[in-house]
């Protein structure tokens, strides 16, 4: 949500008199289709039973080293002191690692900073184009910016021409030498009936070989004629080449004319007037029709500008021009010295992207498999080894090719990928040595610190008592992982305890919002005939993406109508009661559901899309929400609104200053609340003045004058209330807060307790936290604030029921570590930090560790951790600082 939020030297002063601040402060730094038959039916336990499926956790096509902190670690210390050449390299590798964590802005950062230090054209091309791959549905935001006179850097084309340079210097300093004589004589050289008179010595000046045939000891060198129809060359060809030994520009030339040329240069050695074929062909690649042309004859003649250029079109185009047969065939087909030509030195990357599109469009298909062959075969390093051989492993399985995936798993487990024994225990079960798979497992498991997927794949070869603690321990080790919660909230579901069930499918959904789950929560509704709890789940997957197809593809979207004719039709007035009932509730999955019907009605859909991207914010989906942005601005009803919200498509991808910009031009057309209320949260976030917040008071104070609902008003008391706090403005922020909840703006109440507890009233700042506790659906974060409100032993009760709820938020972890550090038990502070760092990548956590670990004097792993942090954060001041202290005493 756009909030703003309690600064951080505030939180520390509300902590400082019951929390180790002494540690904390270390890292804190100032239905084909579902028949209506088989839906009436599923009340029933065997058709519900029918719809309860949980699928095989898949394997996973990525790099998951079983300790990324070292990995991490390993690729920051080699990005100290590497040649310029292999940093992109290093990049991509550390692209890897955060995909396999699956952190999505970590690794489009990672692919950024690829594509900053990429060392040549040919890095340049494959990292910009798989930037601009990941940002498809961002195009907008370019253009946006450009109408701000600001340019997208990475979507900017590549003069490859300029910029791919050819050693000719020998060449060059020849033409010098016969420049310099001018007692020339002419030769003619007879193509046909055709005469063409050329100068002698500036031909002889084109080649060695033209050198030796008219200076040397060769006949040619005595004749004045000399017969060149049998070398593939027109009369209009040689008199280009003639004009191009004169003058060394090929001007107006047509490009079939070029291609002749360009074979005949390749024939007679001459570098200079291929290179300058090379580039004027280049010049003219405009289309993918082009590219396919022209690639064929730059990998036959060594024109490396050439397959360059055809490479940046085929890129461009990504992934539509993996539909075209002819495409798919260059790619998969190109041998190593094509490769050379086509992409110099960035084989393995481009094969890195090219294998991924084809993943995403069908892991099954052939060119996915050609793809991830010309991977292994590109593969140099034992960690490019180890991935290649992974990925193609995957694709051999998925296409039931077992004896090839076998090879392939083995090899990546040899070269150090410890996951890859997941797909051989795949295999094993396959070909029916269930025990062996379990095993196998085991076996990693005994030898390795165990980490969560290695309990989860285990459980798929066991049942009963030792499946079930075989879950829970992946759950503990990784609570990310959603197969053991939709398993065991089935297994509850077939035993008919639905309480239960339910219960243990939001456990995850209170933190990860999985559309596999949504759809077995679905599945129990409708198995409990709660339409209009289906309802709501269906509508929110349709929300978070409109194209998925439930039931193992069984589910088309229109279908939704079969659950919708189970429930009552709800009028315009319904629908924002509704909204504003689950707005005020904190629910943020039923106002998705709402907001999904009204946008089938006749209401304006530009407002709607724009609150449907703030509850996607809310459930960090960052991608679904900027589509709704988009989608809002598409729908906006008029000028000034539309600036609004590419004001807000801005701000939200980090260019602050340019959506205060459209704010304002927004303002100068309509004074409207959401032109106010952006403006004053752009300029809160990007003034650096302290006396910024007498212009952001006022910008608040002006939204709240201008027409707007209840929802949208309670949020700008509530962040205008923060401004007042942050200010010590007491008295006023507490009137924010109080007519915040006065229409209901739950989340006032943790503004209303902060204030309580600046006027020395804990008590009554914890009470405040409770009723926000009672009222919110989503509430772990209401806990943790709770906590600081209370002694330590509530604390710690209140922060543990955090973890329970939401295991993804770090401040508990922390706490709980700076408890046993004061209490000198410095092992139990590193574990209770290393079980959170196990499965999630967090700079503060990598932090405190790293201190925890200088302080009982174990420099080499500080020093890990620091560089790990780095990676996640690489211009975090306090860690840059760290990491040189603790590098002095490791040195």
């Amino acid at each position: 949500m756009r909030t703003f939020f309690p600064s951080e030297s505030c939180k520390e002063s509300q902590l400082h008199a019951l929390n180790p601040q002494s540690w904390l402060q270390v890292e804190r730094g100032k239905l084909s289709k579902l028949t209506s038959s088989k839906f009436s039916s599923c009340s029933s336990s065997s058709s519900a039973e029918s719809l309860i499926k949980v699928p095989e956790p898949p394997v996973l096509p990525f790099f998951k080293p079983v300790d990324y902190v070292e990995v991490l670690a390993q690729i920051h210390e080699e990005l100290e002191s590497c040649p310029p050449q292999e940093r992109s390299n290093l990049y991509l590798l550390q692209f890897q690692v955060f995909r396999g964590l699956g952190e999505v802005k970590l690794m489009r950062r990672s692919l950024r900073s690829a594509w900053q230090k990429s060392s040549t054209v040919h890095e340049k091309l494959v990292f910009g184009a798989w930037l601009k791959y990941e940002k498809q549905r961002e195009e907008l935001i370019s253009d946006l910016l450009a109408t701000c006179g600001k340019c997208a850097e990475e979507f900017g084309p590549i003069d490859i021409v300029s910029q791919l340079h050819a050693d000719l210097n020998s060449n060059s300093n020849e033409t010098a030498i016969m420049n310099a004589d001018c007692n020339l004589r002419n030769v003619i050289f007879r193509i046909g009936d055709e005469k063409i008179v050329c100068d002698r010595k500036k031909i002889a000046g084109l080649s060695a070989p033209f050198h030796a045939m008219l200076n040397g000891c060769f006949s040619e060198s005595l004749c004045e004629i000399i017969d060149f129809s049998e070398n593939n060359i027109s009369p209009l060809g040689f008199k280009a080449i003639s004009e191009f030994s004169v003058t060394g520009n090929l001007n107006e030339v047509s490009p079939n004319i070029l291609l002749e040329i360009l074979i005949f240069a390749n024939k007679f050695c001459c570098e200079r007037l291929k290179d300058a074929c090379d580039r004027k062909l280049a010049s003219l690649v405009s289309s993918v029709e082009d590219a396919v042309e022209l690639m064929e004859f730059a990998l036959q003649e060594n024109s490396s500008v050439l397959a360059a250029s055809c490479l940046r079109v085929f890129l461009h185009e990504l992934p539509t021009c993996l539909n075209d047969d002819r495409v798919v065939e260059i790619f998969s087909h190109a041998d190593k010295q094509k490769r050379i030509i086509m992409v110099g030195a960035a084989s393995f990357s481009l094969y890195c992207l090219l294998s991924e599109v084809a993943m995403n469009l069908d892991p099954q298909s052939n060119k996915t498999a050609c793809f991830l062959e010309r991977l292994v075969e590109s593969a140099e390093t034992k960690q490019q080894k180890l991935l290649a051989f992974h990925q193609l492993g995957c694709v051999r399985l998925l296409r039931k090719e077992y004896d090839e995936a076998e090879r392939l798993f083995e090899a990546a487990l040899n070269a150090g990928h410890i996951y890859s024994v997941s797909g051989l225990a795949r295999l094993g079960y396959i070909r029916g040595h269930r025990l062996w798979a379990y095993d196998r497992l085991s076996s990693v498991i005994s030898s390795i610190t165990p980490l969560g997927w290695m309990y989860q794949e285990r459980s798929l070869y066991c049942e009963g008592i030792n499946k079930y603690e075989d879950l829970e321990k992946a759950t503990e080790l990784d609570p990310t992982l959603t197969y053991p919660y939709m398993y065991r909230a089935a297994s509850l579901m077939r035993r008919q305890n639905v309480q239960d069930a339910l219960a243990e499918i939001n456990r995850i959904l209170g933190f990860k919002l999985a559309l596999e789950c949504l759809e077995l929560r679905f599945c129990f509704y409708l198995a409990l005939e709660d339409y209009q709890a289906a309802l709501c789940d269906v509508q929110a997957i349709l929300t978070l993406s409109p194209d998925y197809r439930m039931f193992e593809g069984g589910w088309q979207h229109t279908n939704r109508t079969l659950v919708c004719e189970h429930v009552g039709n709800w009028t315009t007035a319904d629908c924002w009661m509704q909204l504003y009932e689950r707005w005020s509730s904190v629910d943020d999955i039923g106002s998705l559901s709402v907001i999904y019907q009204m946008l089938e009605s006749d209401a304006p859909k530009g407002v709607l899309y724009f609150r449907q991207s703030l509850l996607l914010l809310r459930l960090n989906c960052p991608e679904a929400a900027m589509q709704s942005l988009q989608l809002a601005r598409q729908h906006a009803s008029t000028e000034h609104e539309r600036l609004v919200y590419e004001g807000w498509i801005l701000y939200d991808t980090g260019h602050c200053e340019e959506g205060l910009r459209k704010a304002e031009e927004s303002i100068k057309l309509n004074r409207s609340f959401e032109a106010f209320f952006l403006k004053a949260y752009a300029l809160a976030d990007s003034s650096r003045d302290p006396s910024g917040s007498v212009t952001v008071v006022s910008l608040l104070e002006d939204a709240l004058k201008c027409p707007s609902d209840r929802l949208r008003k309670g949020q700008a008391l509530n962040n205008l209330g923060s401004v007042y706090v942050d200010h010590g403005k007491l008295d006023l922020a507490g009137d924010c807060y109080i007519n915040a909840l006065k229409i209901r703006h739950t989340r006032a109440h943790q503004g209303l307790a902060r204030v309580h507890f600046l006027r020395n009233d804990k008590a009554a700042a914890y009470e405040e936290m409770t009723k926000l506790i009672e009222k919110a659906r989503n509430n772990a974060s209401a806990y943790e604030k709770r906590s600081e409100y209370c002694d330590r032993e509530l604390a710690k009760a209140d922060l543990e029921i955090v973890t329970k709820l939401d295991p993804l938020r770090v401040y508990p972890y922390k706490y709980r570590a700076a408890v046993f550090m004061d209490n000198h038990k410095e092992k139990e502070a590193i574990a209770e930090l290393s079980r959170a760092i196990a499965f999630k990548a967090d700079l503060h956590l990598l932090h405190l560790r790293a201190a925890f670990y200088e302080h009982i004097g174990d420099v080499l792993a500080a020093l890990r951790d620091c560089r790990a942090a780095l990676s996640v954060d690489p211009n975090h001041q306090e860690m840059l600082e760290f990491h040189s202290r603790v590098n002095s005493h490791e040195l």
